[in-house]
């Protein structure tokens, strides 16, 4: 899998780079630079490299000396929705990388999809399966103190026969029956 994500991180090469920068990109006219930050050489830019320049350069034009002390509302304006977009749209070519190479997989093994998906299923039938302990926990508990409140009132003759399911009948005898799926 790393192979098929070749250039997108620093450091490795690929043919199959998606191309990076534009109008308006960092350093270019129009667009406010990363204050403080250095300039990336474009040639050697990545999806990532764009992305996290793009955030520089956001977080720069919010607290950057040039806008806080800036007269001119709408210029201020002007110079952060730009940034906005620029890092907008270089999360949308990262997440584009991501769903092509989540294709690629996709079609040259279906088998890992498989496994993938069956791993999400088993952590969600477990997570709810927790839940539903939890919820028989408090059920549990609040029978209980029901018991408690109503065994004040009522004879000992009426209790219901000790046993761990006794509380799981009692409620489930007041639940009404499900409807019948047809096949």
């Amino acid at each position: 899998m790393a192979s098929s994500m070749g250039g997108m991180f620093p450091g490795q090469q690929s043919s199959g780079q998606i191309p990076v920068g534009g109008a308006g990109g960092p350093g270019q006219p129009g667009f406010p630079g990363p204050g403080g930050f250095p300039p990336r050489a474009p040639e050697n830019n990545t999806l990532v490299d764009e992305l996290e320049a793009s955030f520089e350069a956001c977080f720069a034009s919010l607290v950057s000396q040039d806008f806080v002390n800036g007269t001119d509302q709408e210029e201020i304006r002007t110079g952060v929705d730009q940034c906005i977009q620029k890092f907008l749209d270089v999360a949308r070519q990262t997440e584009c990388f991501f769903l092509q190479k989540r294709l690629q997989l996709s079609v040259q093994k279906p088998e890992q999809v498989l496994k993938e998906d069956v791993s999400e299923l088993r952590n969600e039938l477990q997570r709810k399966e927790m839940l539903v302990q939890k919820h028989l926990a408090k059920l549990h508990h609040w029978q209980q103190v029901l018991d408690d409140v109503s065994g004040q009132q009522r004879k000992p003759t009426d209790l219901p026969p000790p046993g761990p399911l006794a509380f799981l009948e009692q409620a489930s005898a007041s639940l009404p029956p499900a409807p019948l799926k047809p096949n």
